[in-house]
C-alpha cells in the first residue's frame, strides 16, 4: 500500500466516523427507503468486489444494488467503505447458565462489530426464545438469535450446566434439555422441541446408533435442522454423519474416528489419540471428509474454543490440541467440505470486539483459509448452517439487509474487519461509534 493508499484511508474513516459520531448508543432511525452510495461492495458470493456501487434498502431488505450513478433518493454517502454480508457466529452459548445481563452485553458487542445473527448451541430456551424476539424487532440492539434444543443419553442430565440451564425442571425433562432412551417417544419430543422456538436439534452426548438415526429422520420429518457433535459417543462420527446430521461441530472430534476405541461416553472420554497424526492424516479420516462433500454436511470448526482449552486448562480438560484441529480443519476445507465459523466462548468481557474475529484469523492463518474463504464461513455458510441462506449470507436484492461497512479492505487482511464503522441489520443502524463497551459487571463470570 501506498503513502498515498494510507493518507486515502485515513480519511475515508475520519469522514466515516464524523458522520456516525451522533447516532444514539441504540440504534440510528433511518428512511423508510435509504441508498449506501460510493460503496466498494464484496457481495459474498466469490464474486469479485465492485467499486462505487450503491446498496438501496428498502424497510429491513435489500431492494436493489446499482452503480452509483444510478443511485437515487435519500442517499448516504460511504465514502468508498467496503460493504460486506453481515457475519454469522454458528456456535455460541448464551444462556449456559441464563443470565440476562451477560447475554444482552454479548448481543450488544456482536452487532456493533457487524455480527448480525448467531446460532446458540443449548441453553434455556425461554430466555433465549425472549431474547430472539426482542433482537427479531429492533427492541435491543442485538444479532439475531437461532437456537438449539438439546438431546442426550440420560448419562448426560448429570452435567451441572444442565441444572442451570433447565431450572425448574428435574434435569433431562425440559423440552428444550431432554434425555432420551429406549422407551423414548421419539415425535412427541422433537414435537414438543419444536414448540420451543428452536431452529435446530442439537445430538449431543451419550447415545447409541440407532437412537441418533431414529432422532435425525424425525427431527427432519418434523422441519428441525439437525445439529450434532462431530462424535456422540458412543456414536462414532462416521455413523452420526451416515445417519444425516446437517451440521457438525468441533473439528477435534472427527479426530476419534482414527482411536482404537471410539469413547463410550462424552463424561469418561481419553484425549484424541494425537500420534495417529503425526504423518500423514489416517485414511479414516480422510474418508469421513468426503462423506461429508458429499452429503453436504457442514463442519463447524470451533477452533477458537481450543485455543482457549490451551491457555486455561484449570477449567477445560484439553481433548486435542489446536494445531491439530487447525490442521484437520484446512484439509477438510481443501476437500470441499464447507466450514462455519463458530466459537463455543466468548471473548474476554473486555474486548473491544467479540470472538469470531479471533476464529476467523486462526481459519486464515491456522488453517490456510484465503480471507474470502473465511468471510464466507461466517457469513454464507454461516448462513446455510441457520437454514436461512434465503434471507442472508449474500449482499443481494430481496435478502435481509444486514451488512457491515469496513474502511479497509477485509479480503486483503481479515483482521481489517477491526476498521468497522456501521452494521445495519434489518435496515436498522448501528455505528461503531455508538458502541457502549462491555462493563465488567455485566458478564458475570468474568476474570
Amino acid at each position: 500500500m501506498s503513502a498515498d493508499d494510507g493518507g486515502n484511508n485515513m480519511i475515508k474513516r475520519t469522514l466515516l466516523a464524523a458522520a456516525f459520531a451522533c447516532a444514539t448508543p441504540a440504534f440510528a432511525a433511518v428512511p423508510a427507503t435509504l441508498t449506501y452510495d460510493h460503496v466498494t461492495l464484496i457481495d459474498g458470493t466469490g464474486a469479485p468486489e465492485r467499486s462505487d456501487m450503491a446498496v438501496v434498502v428498502k424497510g429491513e431488505r435489500i431492494a436493489a444494488i446499482v452503480p452509483t450513478k444510478d443511485a437515487k433518493g435519500s442517499l448516504r454517502d460511504m465514502h468508498g467503505a467496503y460493504a460486506i454480508p453481515g457475519l454469522i457466529n454458528s456456535h455460541v452459548h448464551l444462556s449456559t447458565p441464563p443470565d440476562r445481563k451477560s447475554a444482552l452485553a454479548q448481543l450488544r458487542r456482536f452487532v456493533y462489530s457487524g455480527v448480525t445473527a448467531v446460532r446458540d448451541m443449548a441453553g434455556d430456551a425461554r430466555l433465549l426464545a425472549d431474547l430472539s424476539s426482542e433482537s427479531r424487532f429492533g427492541e435491543i440492539p442485538a444479532a439475531d438469535i437461532y437456537y438449539a434444543a438439546l438431546v442426550a443419553g440420560p448419562e448426560f442430565f448429570f452435567d451441572p450446566r444442565v441444572a442451570a440451564s433447565s431450572r425448574g425442571y428435574t434435569p433431562g425433562t425440559a423440552p428444550f434439555m431432554h434425555a432420551v432412551n429406549g422407551k423414548t417417544n421419539i415425535p412427541l419430543l422433537i414435537a414438543a422441541a419444536r414448540g420451543t422456538g428452536a431452529t435446530g436439534l442439537k445430538i449431543y452426548a451419550d447415545l447409541p446408533p440407532n437412537l441418533v438415526d431414529a432422532l435425525t429422520a424425525e427431527a427432519h420429518t418434523q422441519g428441525l435442522i439437525v445439529w450434532n457433535h462431530a462424535d456422540v459417543f458412543p456414536t462414532t462420527p462416521k455413523e452420526g454423519i451416515e445417519a444425516g446430521a446437517d451440521t457438525v461441530s468441533h473439528t477435534c472430534m472427527l479426530a476419534y474416528q482414527a482411536s482404537a476405541q471410539n469413547p463410550r461416553a462424552y463424561h469418561n472420554r481419553a484425549p484424541v489419540d494425537a500420534a495417529k497424526f503425526k504423518g500423514e492424516t489416517p485414511t479414516v479420516v480422510r474418508d469421513l471428509f468426503t462423506g461429508m462433500k458429499k452429503r453436504g454436511t457442514i463442519l463447524d470448526a470451533t477452533l477458537y474454543v481450543y485455543r482457549v482449552m490451551w491457555q486455561q486448562p484449570h477449567k477445560t480438560l484439553p481433548y486435542c490440541p489446536l494445531a491439530l484441529a487447525e490442521r484437520l480443519t484446512g484439509e477438510a476445507h481443501r476437500a470441499g467440505v464447507r466450514i462455519s465459523a463458530g466459537t463455543d466462548a466468548p471473548a474476554d468481557w473486555n474486548s473491544p470486539y467479540p470472538s469470531l474475529y479471533d476464529e476467523l484469523g486462526l481459519l486464515v492463518h491456522g488453517a490456510g483459509f484465503t480471507p474470502a474463504d473465511a468471510l464466507q464461513a461466517s457469513s454464507m455458510i454461516g448462513a446455510a448452517t441457520i437454514g436461512q441462506r434465503k434471507n442472508m449470507g449474500t449482499l443481494e436484492p430481496g435478502k435481509l439487509a444486514n451488512i457491515a461497512f469496513l474502511t479497509k479492505d477485509p479480503t486483503e487482511d481479515i483482521a481489517n474487519l477491526k476498521t468497522i464503522v456501521l452494521t445495519v441489520k434489518r435496515g436498522k443502524e448501528y455505528p461503531r461509534a455508538g458502541y457502549k463497551p462491555i462493563a465488567k459487571d455485566e458478564m458475570g463470570d468474568a476474570d
